[in-house]
């Protein structure tokens, strides 16, 4: 096979590849955030506690373990809905803070949602229309993730607004990096593993509607 046919072919070939992983994915995706919804809805109609939000994050911690296993089988498509499930069900006792501790916290909610809903199809069309590479940003937004991780863990103590909104504020524009980021690991064929994929982009929208909500109780919120 001449060179220019064959680098034709393995550029078709890369190219198809890496717009299944990109269709399973968002496919997959779509369905782990319905079940998501879905248990942190059962968690506000049972009034969820927090002890149980805590049981239901340690326990999808260590499901994400068990996914990363079991990626390449059909038990990591169980173990990512189990994951996705569980993480939505700690979101329970936020969301009930919100829908009674303010006079409009539906629409908070509904707002928030809305906000992380366009702000991941507008980086999504950004980064698939461009296919730019933002592998050279991955290192800061880790850097800064653990940053706010342990600014979040010394605020518990320390108690100062201030501090939580400017957290807040920084873990949402990192949130919005790393769907950049992880979408064009995707686009760029960095990442071949459609569950795995799932996995790094829910993170990131859950992460960016807890801190807009955050952001909204703030600014918009109106305490009964």
């Amino acid at each position: 096979m001449p060179l220019n046919e064959r680098t034709l072919t393995n550029y078709r070939d890369t190219t198809l590849s890496t717009n299944a992983v990109l269709r399973n994915t968002y496919m997959l995706l779509s369905l782990t955030l319905l079940f998501s919804a879905g248990a942190a809805s059962f968690a506000v109609a049972t009034n969820a506690g927090f002890g149980s939000s805590i049981v239901a994050f340690i326990l999808s911690f260590v499901l994400l373990f068990v996914t990363s296993a079991f990626r390449n089988s059909g038990w990591g498509i169980i173990s990512v809905f189990a994951f996705t499930g569980c993480m939505g069900y700690a979101l329970g006792p936020m969301l009930n803070q919100f829908i009674h501790g303010y006079s409009n916290g539906g629409q908070l909610i509904a707002t928030a949602l809305a906000g992380t809903g366009l702000t991941f199809f507008l980086t999504s069309a950004y980064i698939i229309t461009t296919k730019r590479d933002m592998s050279g940003v991955g290192k800061f937004l880790m850097i800064g993730l653990v940053v706010c991780i342990v600014a979040s863990l010394a605020n518990i103590f320390l108690k100062m607004p201030a501090m939580q909104l400017a957290i807040s504020s920084a873990l949402t524009f990192i949130s919005v990096m790393l769907m950049m980021y992880d979408t064009s690991r995707i686009v760029n064929n960095g990442e071949q593993n459609y569950i795995m994929a799932t996995i790094s982009l829910y993170l990131d929208i859950q992460m960016l509607f807890q801190n807009l909500l955050m952001l909204l109780g703030v600014f918009g919120g109106n305490r009964d």
